[in-house]
């Protein structure tokens, strides 16, 4: 018997039995990887009657070439950003000054001057004040036109005590003035003809407001009438006419006092110039106004007075 040829047989047979089995496995493995493969895919895809899931997002850098659109939220806190200024006198020493902004800006602020603005007093507001839109003296007492509580509810309050003390005013008492409403007048709220209205005034029969490079006026309740001014930044009752704030008039490198009929104002109604307050301020909020010949302008830091109607400061 030949052993030799029995070895070789036994490990020809080991070999293809070894191979069998690494084939068997091999399928095993293959099965195995699909089965878990069509599992997850069953798992990941959705069913028919689910809800669709979120569409992912990227984010990058923004295009700094481009500006991006003013949001609702970025208009609101630039019209709460935008602060007025208010200046009534009683005549060339004594007056009051005031600032105020839309609904929800700083708080607002109320002085006294008799001394020609040399000094001011800083008066105490309610603690519900909110906003000033208006302010009007005379010289028994001081009429404001005010916002209070966190709404700004529109409310008019007298006082005779030079501030100590406040009663309920009359509607209209202290002028016209500017909500995120509108225009507020003696009769109520009226729709603005400007986007963004710098200044408000209404007098016994005509209104102005004055806006971007233009006044708007109009007589009792017609149409508004746009008269082009550059410049343009406060007006004040002259009577007959209006006095008018504007800044970069030729030949007058200040705050130039201009003048406009309050009677038949047409788009061609001329504005000549009345005077010059060469050394005012030119940026910023004004404030104009006139008791008889005394016109009194609050620019930048400085509150100056002419005495003879503007004509030389």
């Amino acid at each position: 018997m030949d052993t030799r040829r029995g070895t070789r047989n036994l490990g020809s047979t080991t070999t293809r039995t070894t191979l069998v089995w690494v084939a068997v496995v091999v399928v095993v493995l293959v099965v195995v990887d699909i089965a878990l493969v069509t599992l997850a895919l069953g798992r990941t895809a959705p069913n028919a009657g689910d809800p669709a899931g979120p569409i992912p997002t990227f984010s990058s850098s923004p295009d700094s070439s481009t500006s991006p659109t003013p949001s609702a939220s970025a208009d609101a806190a630039d019209a709460a950003a935008v602060t007025r200024r208010f200046l009534t006198a009683v005549d060339g020493q004594e007056a009051w000054r005031a600032t105020g902004t839309t609904c929800g800006g700083p708080a607002p602020t109320l002085e006294h001057t008799v001394d020609g603005g040399a000094t001011w007093v800083p008066v105490a507001l309610g603690p519900d004040v909110s906003t000033l839109m208006a302010i009007r003296a005379s010289s028994t007492d001081l009429t404001i036109l005010a916002g209070v509580g966190a709404d700004c509810a529109t409310v008019v309050r007298t006082s005779a005590d030079d501030g100590v003390t406040w009663t309920a005013g009359s509607p209209g008492a202290a002028g016209a003035g500017i909500s995120t409403a509108g225009i507020v007048l003696a009769t109520g709220v009226v729709e603005s003809p400007c986007g963004r209205p710098k200044k408000a005034y209404q007098g016994q029969q005509t209104s102005v407001v004055i806006c971007e490079g233009k006044v708007e006026w109009r007589s009792g309740t017609g149409a508004w009438v746009e008269v082009p001014v550059d410049g343009i930044r406060a007006v004040a009752d002259n009577d007959d006419e209006y006095l008018l704030a504007r800044v970069g008039a030729e030949g007058c490198a200040g705050v130039e006092i201009a003048s406009l009929t309050a009677i038949g104002v047409s788009p061609d109604t001329a504005t000549p110039a009345v005077g010059c307050a060469a050394d005012a301020a030119t940026i910023g909020p004004i404030g104009l106004d006139r008791a008889g010949d005394d016109i009194w302008l609050w620019a930048g830091d400085a509150v100056s007075v002419s005495a003879d109607g503007g004509a030389t400061w």
